[in-house]
């Protein structure tokens, strides 16, 4: 028997209340309430998959049979079977959308994911390649678990992961330098800080000032290796972690990634997901 967590229990629950409001007026009147089938859920493109623990439980909440055929994190080909389920026809029909949509978007985040870790990995480079929260509300969870399945880091989950001090953070508190020493007194020990910066003066400012991880936002590959290089120089390169952030495509990952960075974050892979096609089909009707 599984051991669910309860927040995750309601807020799948949620997802189905919002779907089937005060029921599934469609199928209701089509099928009858007596009437069980099998169905299986099919991968219409390459991908990898993600989602299929958080869709077992919601169909198991509605009292439906479910069997994965697959694992989250396989690598499938098009026309693959990943699920088995069987049980009453109104329960299947009913959640049927809700699971799609998690399973969908959740692999479609994996397989992007994946494919940038690949790239790297098959440059010979040793850079994590992490999301952001740049998520849909309500769906972080789900966004970043599809990441980790990817392969990639999913960065901060809320605001209270760790210090990150962006650019209005400076601006109200004046510098950098201010910025981080106010940080560094509510700081626990257990709470790194990291700074956003947008120039080689700013980065060097957080290192001097006791920055534990510095984001090089927006630059260019120019302007992110001058400064990668003006911090080795001041020998700041191995007692900071550097994150490269803002402006990265699939085109110019690799340039990047050959500045040797520590991370890569990239925002697309979670706020401009494009779904993976997943379908699913009756394939038998039992009575």
């Amino acid at each position: 028997m599984k051991t669910i967590n309860p927040i995750l229990h309601e807020r799948l629950m949620d997802f189905l209340r919002e779907d089937i409001g005060m029921g599934d007026v469609t199928t209701e009147a089509i099928v009858p309430a007596e009437a069980e089938v099998q169905a299986q859920i099919i991968v219409k493109e390459p991908a990898v998959i993600a989602g299929l623990y958080e869709t077992s439980i919601l169909f198991e909440m509605v009292g439906v049979s479910f069997q994965a055929r697959v694992e989250d994190g396989a690598e499938v080909a098009a026309g693959t079977v990943i699920a088995e389920i069987k049980g009453r026809a109104r329960a299947i029909l009913s959640a049927e959308r809700t699971a799609l949509n998690i399973l969908m978007r959740m692999s479609g985040i994996a397989t992007l994911t994946r494919r940038f870790v690949k790239m790297i990995r098959e440059a010979g480079l040793n850079v994590k390649v992490a999301a952001t929260r740049k998520t849909a509300p309500g769906l972080r969870f789900f966004d970043k678990k599809a990441v980790l399945i990817g392969g990639g880091d999913p960065h901060r989950f809320r605001l209270d992961d760790a210090f990150l001090i962006k650019d209005n953070h400076i601006r109200i508190a004046g510098d950098v330098k201010e910025a981080i020493r106010r940080a560094r007194l509510a700081a626990s020990f257990s709470k790194k800080i990291e700074v956003e910066v947008q120039t080689i003066e700013e980065a060097l400012e957080a290192a001097k000032s006791g920055a534990d991880i510095i984001m090089l936002d927006n630059m260019t590959v120019e302007e992110a290796e001058q400064t990668i290089t003006a911090l080795e120089a001041e020998g700041f390169r191995d007692k900071v972690a550097i994150e490269i952030s803002g402006g990265i495509t699939e085109t110019n990952l690799l340039e990047y990634a050959r500045l040797k960075p520590d991370v890569i974050s990239l925002g697309f892979l979670t706020h401009s997901v494009k779904a993976v096609d997943i379908s699913l089909e009756v394939t038998d009707i039992m009575k």
